[in-house]
């Protein structure tokens, strides 16, 4: 209605001027006004006439779906009284614009606050806004930050403007003039529990804001809410899951881009408006906001992970396929699963058992009547090239009566277990998670509900955010490794931590009822039955290393990533090497130490695309290594379906085939030869290129760069590639697009502006900028390669243990003017800190004109590992060639063996017989 008010009435206003006549009125005019109803007064749901104009908020129906009827006055927020600016940034205090008080009960607003902006560097800025006269809880992650300010105004790729009323911060391109953030909107709220506030963006673009689970990569903006609060939640539509992540990356219409973190751990929500705009809406702490201005996507998370911390380097085992389920029955079982994976020699790394390893899922012990022969299985494996990771659960098992637990015993007596806080009680906050009761057999028959209340043991959650409950932990799996049975990394679960009771057993939390059923609840799967559904009770108490006292309240969203840590400070120290952490919860940070896969997902064709989704947010979360359960973990795959998702789970950094307890097994041999025969082709390739992925995690881990990359961060002028998701590649050079849907023989991609030949044959793709169809037969992925680019290789074998000892082959894929580059990273593949101690190799190769060239710019290699370089191919020769020779400082030049083919224009050369190691730098000409 108030649209088309105006619309009339400049419809007056113009037939009035082209009559002569002056108008005795103006039309007050601002496009602003149109959107400011965009921003809910109401988020709470429920709300009517009578409710929303009680808050002191406008009521107006609209047509609009999804659009709010209660909205908010223009100028409702807070009010500048003081501005402070110096070289380093701006000080600003702000007071609550009491003309317009909105009547939120049981949260006090807090009326003055103080604003603090600095200028981090020329790329990155901060502003934190908070309560100067009352301390509130601030995250306890640290960032890495500069050690000074930009204090040179010219330096700075930004600036920064304040409104006044209401209150906004507005910050600036310099080299295009958008205004990249602005929060000077109505609805700005501060008070005791509910924090909210928003920003126009500069596009329709922005991707991140996890972990929830939504159908397209760039986000929808018609009014949608996600929750974020880390819950044990399977992925699905819009639902709050494992972990939390207040990031987002933003396009924008100059086709730069921007990041922007909000450091704030407690529970919240993010409605993301068609405005465009975005609302954030969290009930504790501080407003703590970081941006990084990139410009370009990729250059995005290399300053945010610069500010949050590299992603950790795996070790080369981890990027080999795995196989894991829950249920296996015994150790016979995994062993013949082994011994049938040999037999159709399908490449293969790593094991894992679940938790049937246990004894009644109890962590730091052994099942010894169904897994006795476990710890010799793992021997014999580990001696074969195999590696070994098996599952901990952070709920410690707390009222055992078949004699001594140590993990417990040892952990009460070191006092490592959440309690209450002391004015209440001095008891552990009591859980159940999986443990039996001991002497207990479960009846399945009954439902769930009912077996945990008669049947799950107590338990104890450990705080991991003291430094004795990380000492605690860590003795745990060492004595496990030394006694018990060796592994190789650690899969961390349930730790978000997880409970089958709401709150604490008895399901009444002590003390203040607000934390547990908060006046504001964000959006959340749980919303209508409290924060506590299916974890610990809000009011549990915490305790930092510096002793300081924290809600479980404020640090719920943290509990993953302070488990994370001390878990991989564990694995280097009991097994004295690198290998993998994978975590189920993860908060900003937490790439720092392990890997992460999306959950518990589900045997169904959506479930391809949204783990493409999952792995290209996670990739700016600076996550990298990361991956969804092939062929799904819960209910029965289907063929096709297994199959599809063997091929393209071949491509995730984090490759596992993984289901749950009472379903038809869905490993690559359970299906018959010919599925056996696809999954081996497919994951010949994947370990074809796995020195490739290997420098990709090096990159990502040195630099910040991404390794499952969007096509918009290689192409992002190209907006045709902003809302692709149904394909991915693999650094800047391999492109992957994969058949997502059910019966298809043709998949329909994307070729973006650049050379591009078909990996399976060579073959220069005729095309470029457009949408193709690509043939897919059912035993084919299609995949294709970059031009410009150089990508290293090694022979495929059963396991990485084997290929690694391979020579080195290079695939050259020269682009229009005939040159490529490329670099390769090797270490030993496990060692501790090899990049932090130059104990690795770093060769670039460089194609121009019929020369390839390598140079060394790092040569810190054990001789034990070094490479002698063997097969070359050359894409896009398109001359005959009639001699290779290669030439090495010290030694005669040497004809290299070749062959060209001049139909799909491919050059191969074998250095081989010249047993040349690729530390010692050399040419090679072809003409």
């Amino acid at each position: 209605m108030a649209v088309w008010a105006v619309y009339l009435s400049l419809c007056l206003l113009i037939a009035l001027s082209a009559s002569g006549l002056e108008p005795d009125y103006t039309v007050n005019w601002e496009a602003k006004s149109l959107k400011s109803r965009d921003f809910d007064c109401y988020p709470d749901g429920g709300s009517d006439q009578a409710k929303c104009e009680a808050r002191g908020c406008i009521w107006e129906p609209s047509s609009i779906p999804n659009a709010p009827w209660c909205y908010y006055a223009e100028t409702h927020g807070y009010i500048t009284s003081n501005i402070v600016e110096t070289a380093s940034g701006i000080t600003v205090d702000i007071e609550r614009n009491t003309d317009f008080p909105i009547q939120r009960s049981q949260s006090r607003d807090i009326n003055k606050l103080r604003v603090e902006i600095t200028f981090l560097s020329g790329k990155s800025l901060r502003w934190k806004i908070f309560d100067p006269a009352n301390a509130r809880f601030e995250v306890p992650v640290p960032l890495e930050l500069p050690a000074t300010p930009e204090t040179e105004e010219n330096n700075r790729l930004y600036r920064v403007q304040i409104q006044n009323k209401p209150f906004g911060i507005q910050v600036i391109r310099k080299s295009s003039e958008e205004i990249i953030w602005d929060s000077a909107v109505p609805g700005f709220t501060f008070s005791d529990q509910f924090l909210q506030i928003s920003t126009r963006l500069p596009s329709n673009y922005v991707y991140g804001v996890g972990e929830t689970e939504h159908p397209s990569y760039t986000h929808d903006l018609n009014f949608h809410t996600y929750g974020l609060f880390a819950k044990d939640q399977p992925p699905g539509y819009k639902l709050n899951s494992y972990g939390v992540h207040p990031f987002y990356m933003g396009l924008e219409k100059s086709k730069n881009a921007h990041g922007v973190l909000l450091l704030n751990s407690n529970a919240m929500d993010v409605t993301i408006l068609p405005t465009p705009a975005l609302t954030y809406r969290t009930i504790g702490g501080i407003l703590d906001f970081y941006m990084v201005m990139g410009p370009t996507p990729e250059v995005v998370v290399q300053q945010y992970t610069e500010m949050i911390g590299r992603p950790v380097l795996p070790a080369y085992w981890s990027l080999g396929f795995q196989l894991c389920r829950y249920g296996y029955a015994n150790d016979a079982e995994i062993a013949d699963l082994y011994n049938d994976m040999k037999a159709a020699k399908i490449p293969y790394d790593v094991q894992y058992a679940d938790i049937e390893y246990m004894e009644r899922q109890m962590d730091f012990t052994l099942d010894k009547e169904n897994f006795k022969g476990l710890p010799a299985l793992v021997d014999r494996m580990r001696a074969e090239g195999m590696r070994y990771i098996f599952i901990l659960d952070p709920a410690i098992a707390a009222n055992e009566t078949k004699g001594s637990y140590p993990a417990f015993d040892t952990g009460i007596e070191k006092d490592v277990f959440i309690k209450w806080p002391p004015k209440l009680s001095d008891d552990i906050v009591w859980g159940k998670v999986w443990p039996d009761y001991p002497n207990v057999d479960v009846d399945n028959s009954l439902d769930w509900d009912t077996q945990v209340k008669l049947f799950r043991a107590f338990v104890a959650f450990p705080d991991f955010f003291k430094k004795s409950t990380a000492e605690w932990w860590g003795q745990q799996i060492k004595d496990y490794y030394n006694n018990v049975m060796k592994f190789d990394g650690l899969w961390i679960d349930m730790n978000e931590p997880a409970s089958f009771v709401h709150g604490t057993v008895g399901e009444k939390c002590l003390g203040d009822q607000t934390l547990e059923n908060p006046p504001y609840m964000p959006r959340l799967e749980s919303m209508y039955r409290g924060l506590n559904h299916k974890t610990m009770c809000m009011n549990s108490e915490q305790i930092l290393d510096d002793g300081t006292r924290v809600k479980h309240y404020d640090v719920h969203n943290l509990y993953g990533w302070s488990h994370t840590k001390p878990t991989y400070d564990a694995l280097l120290s009991t097994t004295g090497k690198r290998g993998v952490v994978v975590t189920r919860s993860t908060y900003p940070s937490s790439g720092r130490w392990a890997g992460h896969w999306l959950g518990d997902n589900y045997s169904r064709w959506d479930q391809l695309l949204k783990s493409i989704i999952g792995m290209m947010e996670f990739s700016i979360f600076g996550i990298p290594y990361t991956g969804a359960d092939i062929c799904g973990f819960f209910n029965h795959a289907e063929y096709e379906m297994c199959l599809r998702w063997m091929q393209l789970g071949a491509f995730y950094p984090f490759s596992r085939n993984h289901n749950t307890i009472n379903m038809p097994r869905q490993d690559p041999v359970a299906w018959g030869d010919e599925f056996a025969a696809v999954s081996r082709d497919v994951l010949n390739i994947r370990y074809t290129l796995l020195p490739y992925l290997y420098t990709l995690m090096y990159e990502a881990h040195a630099h910040g760069n991404t390794v499952v990359r969007p096509l918009l961060h290689e192409f992002v002028t190209d907006e045709n590639t902003w809302k692709i998701d149904r394909q991915f590649l693999w650094g800047p050079a391999l492109l992957i697009t994969p058949a997502l849907d059910p019966g298809v023989t043709v998949v329909r991609g994307y070729v973006p502006n650049a050379r591009w030949y078909d990996y399976h044959t060579g073959e220069v793709v005729g095309v470029r900028g457009q949408f193709v169809d690509m043939e897919t037969p059912l035993w084919k992925i299609n995949l294709h390669v970059r031009g410009g680019h150089i990508l290293p290789w090694q022979k495929a074998e059963s396991n990485t243990h084997y290929s690694r000892l391979n020579p080195l082959g290079l695939l050259v894929a020269l682009d229009d003017g005939g040159s490529a580059h490329g670099s390769l990273f090797w270490d030993d593949g496990e060692g501790i800190d090899t990049v932090q101690n130059k104990r690795f190799l770093l060769t670039t190769f460089t194609a121009s004109s019929g020369v390839l060239t390598s140079m060394v710019p790092t040569d810190g290699l054990a001789e034990a590992d070094r490479l002698t370089l063997g097969l070359v191919k050359v894409w896009g020769v398109t001359a005959p060639v009639t001699r290779v020779t290669m030439s090495v400082t010290g030694q005669p030049d040497a004809d290299l063996p070749f062959t060209y083919n001049a139909q799909v224009q491919e050059l191969q050369f074998d250095a081989t017989s010249q047993s040349h190691t690729i530390e010692k730098p050399f040419t090679i000409t072809w003409n």
